[in-house]
């Protein structure tokens, strides 16, 4: 898996900002202890064995200060007690030695290949949606650009099983965001794919589901557009299509949803209460998707039945949705919050509202009742 580093340069990486990571500051990464509760996750949790297994090739340069970890299972997930603004300064402080070679390895990659390069020295750069999870549900053009990069940069929902796809002479660099913890800011991420991109490289920026669907893909194509380099966008299969798929949900149907709406759970931090748009949300002949909703589906779920969605309109809530660690539970509207809460469904969760959910085979109620449902 290891590139060759044969060609050692002074080079100011400006994109990372060197100024913030002076070496008398950096400290020792803390030991993570795994959770053994959360070891089957099939996605990369903020400080998981995977993703520092996976990533080793970055913390080369800091062989004594890499993270230690010490897992009975090699899929466990690790937690660190707590996070703060040094610790995630302090892992990419360590990983900038090894960036800076990648990428002069790479300009010199550029350099000797002739005219094989664009005429204008820059690499593309591929947004690629990986789907809710299940790697069956890529794209063919998805997984053909996956197996060629030279880096990705990859965020916590996509699935283990997605990133065993990636070619073994591939840089993988994990920038995943969980709340309380962005092992990147977005900031940080528009300015490594420019860097990587002028240097000629292929960059592959992998997003769970659909890069343009609540995925933050539209801004990074805009910056990187502005700057003159190339984007193109993979699109993904977006949660609310492979779970409800997997559940046998249709997201509409003659006679019983004539529309579908997607909605997220949050805002932008400092904007506006995000479940302003239930009033013109609460529609019964409609179906309603909720991403990221976890937290605010009770405040959520009072605001759709005060504004005139009836509170019996079937519901479900679907953690890891098309993975082999799918969790779900099925409600009225107005038992969700509750049922959510006793299963203690965990994020990624999606929510889907509307009377489309009783035709799915798992709705608990009889299947009398989804009969009678299509034939009104």
């Amino acid at each position: 898996m290891a590139l060759p580093y044969t060609h050692h340069y002074d080079l100011s990486f400006f994109a990372l900002n060197l100024k913030k990571f002076g070496s008398s500051h950096l400290q020792p990464f803390c030991c993570l202890r795994c959770n053994s509760s959360v070891s089957s996750s099939p996605f990369t949790e903020k400080h998981s064995l995977h993703r520092y297994q996976r990533d080793q090739w970055v913390y080369n340069n800091n062989n004594q200060q890499r993270p230690s970890l010490s897992c009975d299972d090699e899929a466990a997930s690790c937690s660190v007690p707590a996070d703060s603004d040094s610790i995630r300064l302090n892992d990419i402080a360590f990983q900038l030695p090894e960036l800076r070679k990648l990428l002069q390895v790479l300009k010199h990659k550029r350099e000797s290949c002739g005219g094989q390069v664009p005429k204008n020295g820059l690499g593309d750069v591929f947004l690629v949606g990986t789907g809710p999870g299940d790697p069956d549900l890529l794209t063919l053009k998805a997984v053909k650009v996956i197996q060629k990069a030279d880096l990705l940069l990859y965020d916590r929902l996509v699935s283990n099983a997605v990133l065993d796809l990636v070619g073994p002479d591939a840089r993988l660099l994990y920038v995943g965001k969980t709340a309380g913890y962005h092992s990147r800011t977005q900031e940080e991420i528009h300015e490594l794919l420019l860097s990587f991109a002028e240097a000629g490289a292929t960059v592959v920026r992998l997003k769970g589901g659909d890069p343009l669907v609540f995925g933050r893909g539209g801004e990074e194509m805009d910056f990187l557009q502005q700057q003159g380099i190339q984007v193109k966008v993979i699109p993904g299969i977006t949660a609310a299509s492979g779970i409800s798929a997997e559940l046998g949900i249709p997201l509409t149907h003659r006679g019983i949803a004539n529309s579908v709406r997607f909605l997220t759970g949050h805002s932008r931090k400092g904007g506006t209460d995000p479940l302003f748009v239930a009033e013109n949300a609460a529609d019964p002949d409609s179906t309603l998707v909720v991403y990221m909703g976890l937290s605010t589906l009770p405040s959520l779920a009072q605001k759709l039945i005060h504004h005139g969605l009836p509170p019996d309109t079937p519901a479900t809530a679907v953690e890891r949705g098309t993975t082999p660690q799918q969790r779900m539970v099925f409600a009225k509207l107005k038992d969700l919050a509750d049922k959510i809460k006793t299963a203690e469904l965990v994020s990624p969760t999606l929510i889907i509202i509307g009377k489309v959910v009783a035709l799915s085979p798992f709705w608990p109620q009889s299947l009398t009742e989804a009969s009678r449902l299509v034939e009104v």
